[in-house]
């Protein structure tokens, strides 16, 4: 069965992730800067509302580029320390989201062994920096090397489905020591097509919806008037998609 994890900022979304049939979800804040790490009470509320459903939290200091100094490196192995440190009421999984790179587009193995480290025996994926190394060969197996559960990755394509054959080959070079998570443009549509493309076990991707928000002024600059929300409708989609694929390759 093809797993799928849908990508959110948006508390209410941990429980419409899961009772649409999600597998897992990836935990944010601020997607709209290309996501940063969610707020110790916003992990919180996550994990007392899911019981169920798998917990990715990313842990990425800031927007922009992916080369951290130590200041900043120490701030995301604090924050991955505090959430280790929070209850889990339903004993859901929780992993990790990470990814550092150096500044010539290679992996920046020092910062990504002592994130990995800070995790623990928690399940880690090394985000879509990966799709801005310079050799993503090297790079995949630097990562399995350092304890790496998982990469996401369109192959450094725009999207999965134009980066089915590098993904393929992903998967081929993988084999069973790293999970290949495709990303990038997933939809209803055309999920089973990704995954019959690629090989991959594992898909990623956002399910928005867009909702007036409840502001009773004019659109400013901190409230433009509408938001984005996890939608239901799009997740079920998917999974109702992969699992009828899967139910047909069985028959």
């Amino acid at each position: 069965m093809t797993v799928v994890e849908i990508c959110l900022d948006d508390l209410a979304g941990v429980r419409v992730a899961e009772e649409a049939g999600a597998d897992r979800i990836e935990l944010c804040a601020a997607l709209g800067e290309g996501g940063i790490t969610p707020s110790i009470g916003t992990v919180a509320g996550a994990l007392r509302a899911a019981t169920r459903i798998g917990i990715q939290v990313l842990i990425r200091q800031r927007p922009c580029d992916f080369v951290y100094d130590d200041d900043e490196l120490q701030a995301m192995v604090d924050d991955i320390h505090s959430i280790r440190a929070l209850p889990n009421p339903s004993g859901v999984v929780v992993g990790f989201v990470i990814g550092a790179l150096r500044s010539d587009g290679r992996v920046n193995v020092d910062a990504t062994r002592r994130l990995v480290a800070a995790c623990g025996d928690a399940p880690v994926t090394f985000h879509k920096a990966f799709d801005q190394v310079a050799d993503r060969r090297e790079a995949l197996l630097q990562l399995a090397d350092l304890g790496v559960a998982r990469v996401l990755t369109s192959a450094g394509a725009a999207t999965a489905l134009d980066g089915a054959d590098g993904l393929a080959e992903l998967v081929d070079l993988a084999g069973d020591r790293v999970t290949i998570l495709a990303g990038g443009g997933v939809r209803p549509a055309n999920v089973v097509e990704v995954v019959r493309r690629t090989g991959v076990g594992e898909v990623h991707l956002r399910a928005p919806h867009t909702v007036a928000t409840a502001g009773a002024g004019a659109p400013t600059a901190y409230d433009p008037g509408e938001r984005d929300v996890t939608s239901g409708e799009v997740v079920r989609a998917v999974v109702d998609a992969v699992r009828e694929a899967t139910s047909e390759q069985s028959a």
